[in-house]
């Protein structure tokens, strides 16, 4: 859809995302930077003046703002298009089975819960009653990482061989310019059967590679340790995997990779050609042919995706980064919520619902089974 095409905004509910939560702030600019949606109502934190200075951050009218996630479900239904659920990972399940027995259509940060056993009574619960539910899964908003699946979907790296996908941060071993150790949130330091790295990062990944190769993991080993600041908390995992069509991955995440900010990084070797895509240049495709040349393929390139208008609010050359990416997917959400009001479903390659979020811990259960099994592990998705 062209954004000059673009109507009303539709009303959006914010349960957390306050102004000094991690990602609040990030979903208030990106949910509305193109005018598809407005945020109108919300319960944005627990505590009462942090929850009423959001809401005059954002605009929110003093007498839609809720004390509790519950009294804002209870006031404003029929009043919201979606209530978007940006509280940390482990409120994810109840606040969502909340919100889909309030007939509200629902975006949710990933990820859903904390086990897949959770994550199917959320499916069938949306299987049976029809519900919106998606994710934003915002690194495959990306106007690059679409143009590469664009590319792999023609042929353009020949058949698809291996990959290696990472995502290196090093925030539990570093220290501030005065030594002092990081503070993480506490939720992300509570690890149980599935350590939190797993949801946190090793996610992301999978539904990257998903995203770009349509293709899904059959087998897997891994390994894990802990070498930061906080004893028994799991911050580097890596892992083999074998997929589809016989290709092999590697993947690799970790908040104990000293230099690495959030070094999301993934290489794709294919028959015919390599393709390398590295976050912190954005704007840049590598690919490399079986010649030996090399490219490097931006927005301003003889490109069929990214050069779309709705990936260049300003011309090329002038990055776009981080907070467009998740714009482009909120974009992509406000499309199919209209189609699912006019026709009851809705269809979309860049947008993922609850199966998606089954396949991700399924794969990461299925890492950890192997890490106790010390053997590889079949991958049922």
């Amino acid at each position: 859809m062209d954004k000059s095409a673009v109507g009303k905004p539709m009303s959006l509910g914010f349960i957390g995302g306050s102004l000094n939560s991690a990602v609040g702030y990030t979903h208030a600019i990106s949910s509305t930077m193109d005018n598809r949606w407005a945020i109108q109502a919300g319960c944005f934190s627990t505590d009462k003046e942090r929850n009423r200075a959001t809401a005059q951050a954002y605009d929110v009218s003093a007498d839609r703002v809720y004390d509790s996630w519950q009294e804002l479900l209870e006031k404003e239904k029929g009043r919201l298009d979606a209530i978007a659920i940006l509280t940390p990972t482990p409120s994810h399940f109840e606040m969502v089975m909340g919100c889909l027995k309030a007939g509200f259509p629902i975006i949710c940060e990933k990820t859903l819960a904390m086990n897949s056993a959770d994550v199917r009574t959320v499916l069938d619960y949306c299987d049976k009653n029809k519900g919106f539910l998606v994710f934003t899964y915002n690194y495959s908003g990306y106007p690059m990482v679409r143009e590469l699946r664009n590319m792999i979907q023609k042929g353009v790296l020949g058949k698809i061989l291996h990959f290696q996908a990472e995502m290196p941060q090093e925030g539990y071993v570093r220290v501030d310019a005065h030594g002092n150790k990081p503070v993480p949130q506490s939720w992300r330091l509570n690890d149980g059967q599935m350590p939190m790295i797993y949801l946190d990062l090793g996610s992301h990944l999978h539904q990257l590679m998903y995203y770009l190769v349509r293709q899904r993991p059959v087998e897997v080993i891994a390994d894990q340790n802990s070498y930061g600041w906080f004893p028994g908390v799991i911050d580097n995992v890596a892992c083999l995997c074998r997929y589809t069509e016989g290709i092999q991955g590697q993947i690799w995440f970790s908040k104990s990779a000293l230099g690495n900010r959030n070094g999301l990084r993934f290489r794709i070797y294919g028959s015919e050609a390599s393709a390398e895509w590295y976050q912190a240049n954005p704007e840049d495709l590598v690919l490399c042919q079986k010649d030996g040349s090399r490219t490097i393929v931006d927005r301003a390139s003889s490109v069929e995706v990214a050069n779309l208008r709705r990936y260049n609010r300003f011309k090329a050359g002038h990055p776009a980064g981080f907070i467009e990416a998740f714009s482009n997917v909120y974009f992509d959400i406000a499309d199919c919520l209209i189609q699912y009001k006019e026709t009851g479903r809705w269809e979309s390659k860049d947008v993922f619902d609850v199966r998606m979020l089954l396949n991700d811990i399924s794969f990461c259960e299925k890492m950890i089974a192997s890490i106790d099994s010390r053997s590889w592990q079949k991958v049922n998705l």
